[in-house]
């Protein structure tokens, strides 16, 4: 599919819904468990989505527009989101995803981007050379990762417990997800 920047913004504004749904009120174990050592548990990919609505993705977006590829971006903190959970319940960060997401894409759209837009580019760390399309489109392919990163961390916790059906379990033979981002 290529990408369409209102199927990007309709997936965007569901991601704190879907988010709320599965993890508001969850007793702790299951907001807290991990997969092992150096693995996150939903309470810290709630975190890390928050520290890329503040760092990341508008600023991101604001940089490609302001700058082009002229200006690198700021390398992103896979572990910066450790500072904004501290102190805070699940419930707090859910409530702080979804304020900071519509205030994000309230300002996304106040851009009014044009096609022509979408084709500038900015240069990544790492990456290198890249299109706003694509830094968009990212968002919402990291949205839809760390959903399925949150199924796979609450489902493993059951590991044991379902017992010779997790066989047929997908999620249960699943590797992880992309590299951190």
């Amino acid at each position: 599919m290529e990408h369409a920047l209102r199927f990007t913004i309709s997936l965007l504004t569901r991601t704190p819904s879907v988010l709320n749904a599965l993890l508001r009120d969850l007793p702790e174990p299951w907001a807290f468990r991990n997969e092992g050592e150096n693995t996150w548990s939903a309470f810290d990919v709630v975190g890390h989505l928050i520290y890329g609505e503040r760092t990341d993705w508008m600023p991101r977006v604001r940089i490609v527009l302001q700058f082009g590829e002229t200006r690198t971006f700021e390398p992103f903190d896979r572990w910066g989101y450790v500072r904004e959970t501290q102190g805070k319940s699940l419930d707090q960060l859910l409530d702080e995803f979804a304020r900071l997401r519509s205030e994000n894409l309230t300002e996304l759209r106040a851009l009014n981007l044009r096609p022509k837009d979408l084709e500038l580019h900015g240069r990544h760390p790492a990456l290198g050379v890249v299109t706003l399309s694509e830094l968009l489109a990212t968002w919402a392919a990291h949205d839809l990762t760390h959903l399925h990163q949150i199924s796979r961390v609450l489902a493993r916790q059951y590991r044991e417990a379902v017992g010779p059906w997790r066989a047929y379990l997908g999620v249960m033979q699943c590797a992880g997800h992309s590299s951190p981002s």
